[in-house]
């Protein structure tokens, strides 16, 4: 499948010549001086000076670029970074997934992992889930399974006299299912409720989900026999589907290396956490104070409604879409060090956001066309705002 949402080859501002974007937690890192408190990534206050009236004063190009967020981003970039670090600890290369995983826990959102055997799915996603000093469960998708599997069941009480509600594992904060599509449609729709509304429902009474509630799913799109394919109801309510690829050379040859130098150490228990549930919380409240400009909405709007209009498609993005593509796209404005959304954050976000989302029509399916490629020819389509 080709990948048309990789950050590293968007220009920044429509420039061409300009360089990529350095992630705001990569600056801190050249950059932030430490100080006495503790926060390796926050500047020292320096002295102001005084201009001295005889000199001819000459405004410095490097400080002249800079801007000042409205919105204390700092904590969130350094907690980013802290991340990125524990997972680097054991995980080569992959970068878009981790970005894109971290961006759906900064909005709140599921995400779904598509990619062949072997790629570091699940791996990621459990390992990101630790970095979370949150609770954690981790479900084994089968044929077999039963709602009352995940959800729970009640159970009569000799003791009580009384039947008495037994949680399943849906009630965590992280959760991790492996091989979704392993499961029939009845399991699959016992997530409907839980996702989309944070509760669930068992013979009649509601249950809430602890917040931070996020779900992780993993899927192999190769296996095709013992799978069903997840009903569009439940795709929909996936922030993002990610797509992994395999390493390149150097990342292969990265992780031989590393493999062979641990030998008999377990690598994913150096692994720390770094967030708690109330800053996940915090910063989950921070990324919906990033300012998205109208014009921008509208770019946003333009964009689902193409996808509704365009003849190479059978189904369109719903309005769902359209709220991930903002809020995505404040989330990672947030990770880049930014309070304000570009454009090139909605076009990096939107192939995530749309790929499981839209349906192509036969014959543009039997001609070869993909969901990425039908998604960025819509992107080339749409002015972009000025």
């Amino acid at each position: 499948m080709e990948d048309t949402n990789n950050h590293s080859q968007i220009p920044q501002d429509n420039n061409p010549s300009q360089q990529p974007q350095q992630p705001a937690q990569e600056q801190y890192v050249h950059k932030g001086e430490e100080v006495n408190d503790g926060n390796a990534f926050a500047k020292a206050e320096q002295p102001p000076s005084i201009p001295d009236p005889q000199q001819p004063q000459v405004e410095d190009p490097a400080t002249s670029l800079q801007f000042k967020n409205r919105l204390d981003l700092n904590h969130l970039s350094a907690a980013v970074y802290k991340i990125k670090t524990e997972l680097r600890k054991v995980i080569v290369g992959q970068e878009e997934m981790i970005d894109l995983l971290i961006v759906s826990i900064l909005a709140n959102g599921h995400s779904l992992i598509e990619g062949v055997p072997g790629v570091a799915k699940t791996v990621t996603a459990k390992l990101l889930a630790k970095t979370m000093q949150v609770e954690f469960s981790r479900i084994q998708f089968t044929p077999d399974l039963m709602p009352s599997d995940i959800l729970g069941t009640s159970v009569f009480s000799m003791k009580n006299n009384e039947f008495e509600f037994k949680p399943g594992p849906i009630f965590s904060n992280i959760i991790l299912i492996d091989e979704i599509n392993r499961a029939p449609a009845k399991t699959q729709a016992a997530l409907f409720e839980a996702m989309a509304e944070r509760q669930v429902t068992i013979d009649g009474k509601e249950y809430h989900l602890n917040a931070p509630f996020l779900v992780f799913a993993t899927q192999n799109p190769v296996e095709q026999e013992g799978t069903y394919r997840l009903p569009e109801a439940q795709l929909d309510r996936f922030l993002f589907k990610i797509n992994v690829g395999y390493p390149n050379l150097e990342e292969e040859i990265q992780i031989l290396t590393d493999h062979h130098a641990r030998k008999n150490v377990n690598a994913e228990s150096s692994v720390n956490g770094i967030l708690s549930a109330s800053e996940i919380e915090k910063y989950q409240k921070t990324v919906k104070e990033i300012v998205i400009e109208d014009n921008l909405i509208k770019y946003i709007a333009k964009i689902i409604l193409d996808t509704r209009n365009n003849p190479n498609l059978y189904l369109g993005a719903s309005p769902r879409a359209s709220i991930a593509i903002m809020n995505g796209s404040k989330a990672y404005a947030a990770i880049m060090g930014r309070d304000f959304v570009t454009p090139d954050d909605i076009k990096y976000i939107a192939t995530a956001v749309m790929r499981h989302r839209i349906i192509l029509t036969p014959e543009r399916e039997m001609e070869g066309l993909t969901a990425d490629r039908a998604v960025a020819q819509i992107l080339e389509n749409i002015e972009i705002p000025r």
